[in-house]
């Protein structure tokens, strides 16, 4: 049930010729995704829609990972629709590099379904033109208004947005952060290990990356891992009803307009022969999270005091929306109130969907959001598709 204060906002008439009729902003697992369903719809590329990104080649986020994250390492690869990713793969790439295999993979698909991506393409902020209580009177079009670099505005009836979160990495503030004089990097900024050699490394978060990373760089550094909550180590199969259950919890959230919860405290952290090993070198002794920053250290509430040469903030991402800001989406509580069969389309603005955004973050939960999306959004602007 919509919360009844964030019901749709009333749209005036198109008064304009849009440049398309549906904008999707992002070219990752999502994005492509909801191509793949528009064109199945029968609408066309970069004439019914238009896919943009502002990276510099196909792969979305995957182009940007460590080196030391390979296809072995991985949490999952999941498939795009209608094309399988083993099989764009050599035998013996077990190994490979995700930061090269991904992309490899990505551009395959858009070639393949002729999805004709514009890239690069960095939409700077996106504006309500629909009605006079958005922009001026004599601006009212109908539409919404996506300004891009480079490039002219590009004026859509609706608009996907997939940017993912690999854009916003999230930093938690603690006091004395600006007073430290060592190295503070978050994940997102990671290359090797080979960077820490010999220097006392403290690797804050709770997560997936965070134990990779802790697990590697421990074999050339003195480590000392940090986390708010205590980790809950898996160690069974991940069965389909683990995943069902943290889907629903995430979605649950959304549509009661909350910002989304963290799906490891559902999961759990997968037990495997790797963290197994790091656990027999002493590596996985977690310590709470420390009350302040010092200049050649980290401090806990007790006195106790680690010296540090690196901060190392596996702390997580953000959904990067920054762009759509003006449209004014978030309530009071800061999250986003979603609607639709997957948790997908915007209460407040059904004109807008969000893939990747909640219980659609997960590469397997785009796919599926990404078909959602394409028909309620078609649907919700009476555009005549293929399955009509």
């Amino acid at each position: 049930m919509v919360n009844p204060t964030l019901s749709a906002r009333n749209v005036g008439p198109v008064t304009a010729t849009p440049d398309v009729d549906i904008l999707v902003i992002g070219a990752g697992q999502a994005g492509l995704s909801v191509g793949y369903h528009l064109k199945r719809l029968g609408l066309r590329p970069e004439q019914d829609f238009l896919i943009v990104d502002h990276a510099p080649a196909p792969g979305g986020a995957w182009q940007f990972r460590w080196p030391s994250l390979t296809l072995s390492t991985v949490n999952r690869v999941h498939d795009l629709p209608g094309m399988s990713f083993a099989e764009t793969l050599p035998d013996g790439s077990e190994n490979a590099q995700a930061a090269t295999a991904v992309p490899h993979y990505f551009a395959l698909y858009e070639k393949t379904f002729d999805l004709r991506v514009h890239r690069p393409v960095s939409v700077t902020v996106v504006c309500d033109r629909a009605t006079t209580a958005t922009c001026p009177n004599a601006e009212v079009d109908g539409l919404l208004h996506a300004e891009v670099k480079p490039g002219d505005p590009i004026r859509t009836r609706g608009l996907v947005n997939a940017t993912g979160t690999w854009d916003k990495p999230f930093i938690p503030y603690y006091r004395g952060a600006e007073t430290f004089t060592g190295r503070q990097l978050h994940a997102h900024d990671y290359h090797s290990a080979t960077e820490f050699a010999g220097k006392q490394v403290v690797v804050v978060g709770g997560g997936i990356t965070a134990i990779q990373l802790l697990d590697e760089i421990s074999e050339v550094a003195g480590t000392t891992w940090v986390t708010r909550r205590e980790p809950v180590f898996r160690t069974g199969e991940f069965a389909a009803e683990d995943g069902r259950r943290a889907v629903a919890m995430v979605e649950d959230r959304v549509r009661r307009g909350l910002p989304p919860g963290s799906v490891v405290s559902v999961t759990g952290l997968p037990e495997n022969d790797r963290i197994r090993a790091a656990r027999e070198r002493g590596v996985l002794q977690r310590h709470p999270m420390f009350a302040e920053i010092e200049p050649e250290g980290v401090r806990w509430a007790d006195g106790t005091f680690q010296r540090a040469d690196v901060i190392l903030w596996a702390t997580g991402f953000r959904s990067a929306l920054d762009h759509l800001a003006p449209l004014r989406l978030r309530g009071l509580g800061g999250g986003i109130t979603m609607t639709g069969r997957l948790a997908t389309q915007v209460a407040a603005d059904p004109r807008i969907h969000l893939i990747g955004y909640g219980p659609s973050a997960s590469t397997i939960g785009a796919n599926r959001a990404g078909r959602a999306a394409a028909v309620e959004l078609t649907e919700y602007l009476g555009i005549r598709t293929a399955a009509h």
